[in-house]
């Protein structure tokens, strides 16, 4: 393989992850040792959160929507009804079955929803609407019983209202004003709420992710995670001017959010590294601030003589968001495999499937797409089997388990098997594997 790097990322993924963890750490310890004041603590130091409970009143709700523009929420419902139709068809996709394997021997697959989800919905830097609908929307279709749903309060001010409303019309049961791992806490412990979560979902910056890592086997989560990550497949027909829109908008993200770009168009590639700072410095502060930063230290563009090399690359990085714009995408849809979600076409863009076409944006990053894809209706729901049979089938499955058992020195398990061949067939000699 042949690539070159025309522009190297100088940190990666795993920069600063010690010193995350050991804050994190120290936090979730204090906080199931503390409960309820300590979490309120830490939003006092970290949020200004004035006091009080964070869970809001169907009151304090009502207020908030009340601040929503209408053409706001004509929007979220746009969305809305976009991902919820997704999940609903993600959800009726999956089966519950019986099937006979062998004469009398039954076995089932049954779908259980979870009983609590806990759905963190950022909103420091920016308000995520669309996250509040991609989590607490999904587990609603799900048929989770008790959505918690979470997001930063900014002291007096609470939660953005935007997000309350979104969380409002996905169907969020509970409402609470706190942010970082302080809610992340407080929803896997059952603070303010007395629901422990089963599960945590949603996106967050370094310390969120970390939380929910650290506490994966109490709770499940919906993957790892960390800063949003945006790969882009071009090649020489591709347009350099959207394909650095493209790169940009998604660094904009945050300082650590990843921006790469594969082609096998040296032209192309010179011509987005000439203009990316351009465009980043056509932004707000805020933006233009995160956006330097990400593309300075976790931007990369890799140059590939070969659509396949391309496609190597691609699946090696397994880049949360993907886009290809490039020619014959029919191919590259059936040849690349490792994406969190995958934009195919040059109309196809990463902030439509962030915002409002329909697909969840709560994503793998740091190469977890290859063994997982996103956030779905599944994640929410057991699948779980069963067993039945009648006696007439215990002859044979009974006789097998047994000799198995046995030939692995497990005795225990062979004398249950004995014991009901015993009483169903008095008198008979069975091979046991005595």
């Amino acid at each position: 393989m042949a690539i070159e790097y025309i522009k190297k990322a100088t940190k990666t993924s795993a920069t600063g992850e010690d010193d995350t963890r050991e804050v994190v750490i120290k936090m979730l310890k204090e906080i199931e040792e503390g409960g309820e004041e300590k979490a309120l603590e830490y939003a006092a130091k970290l949020d200004k959160w004035p006091g009080g409970s964070p869970v809001l009143t169907r009151e304090q709700i009502e207020l908030c929507k009340e601040q929503v523009p209408q053409q706001a929420k004509e929007d979220i419902q746009f969305a809305y009804e976009r991902v919820s139709a997704f999940a609903r068809h993600q959800r009726d996709s999956m089966k519950e079955f019986e099937i006979e394997l062998s004469p009398g021997l039954f076995a089932g697959q049954k779908l259980i929803p979870m009983t609590t989800a806990g759905c963190y919905v950022p909103g420091g830097r920016y308000a995520h609407i669309a996250s509040a609908i991609m989590s607490v929307g999904t587990a609603k279709v799900a048929g989770v019983e008790n959505v918690v749903a979470c997001s930063v309060g900014h002291g007096e001010h609470g939660i953005h209202p935007q997000i309350v409303y979104a969380m409002d019309l996905a169907g969020a049961d509970t409402i609470m004003a706190m942010g970082g791992v302080q809610g992340i806490a407080a929803m896997a412990f059952g603070l303010f709420t007395g629901h422990p979560a089963d599960i945590l979902v949603g996106p967050g910056n370094r310390f969120v992710a970390e939380a929910k890592r650290l506490l994966f086997g109490r709770v499940g989560i919906d993957l790892f995670a960390g800063p949003t990550e945006i790969a882009i497949i071009a090649d020489a027909s591709a347009d350099p001017h959207i394909v650095t829109a493209d790169l940009v908008g998604q660094a904009e993200h945050g300082p650590d959010s990843p921006a790469w770009l594969f082609t096998d168009s040296r032209e192309l590639a010179d011509d987005v590294i000439g203009r990316i700072q351009g465009y980043i410095d056509d932004l707000p502060q805020v933006q233009r601030d995160a956006a330097t930063a990400a593309w300075r230290d976790y931007g990369e563009v890799i140059l590939c003589d070969t659509r396949e090399e391309i496609a190597t690359i691609s699946d090696q990085y397994a880049g949360e968001h993907l886009e290809v714009q490039a020619q014959d995408l029919d191919w590259w849809l059936g040849r690349l495999k490792n994406y969190g979600s995958l934009f195919v076409g040059e109309e196809a863009t990463v902030a439509f499937g962030d915002k409002c076409s329909g697909t969840n944006h709560i994503l793998p990053t740091k190469g977890a797409g290859r063994y997982t894809g996103g956030l779905s209706a599944s994640k929410f729901i057991k699948v779980v089997t069963y067993q039945r049979q009648t006696q007439e089938a215990t002859r044979e499955v009974g006789a097998a388990c047994a000799r198995i058992s046995r030939n692995e020195g497990m005795e225990g398990h062979a004398r249950t098997g004995d014991v009901r061949l015993e009483k169903y067939y008095p008198g008979e000699s069975f091979n046991l594997g005595r």
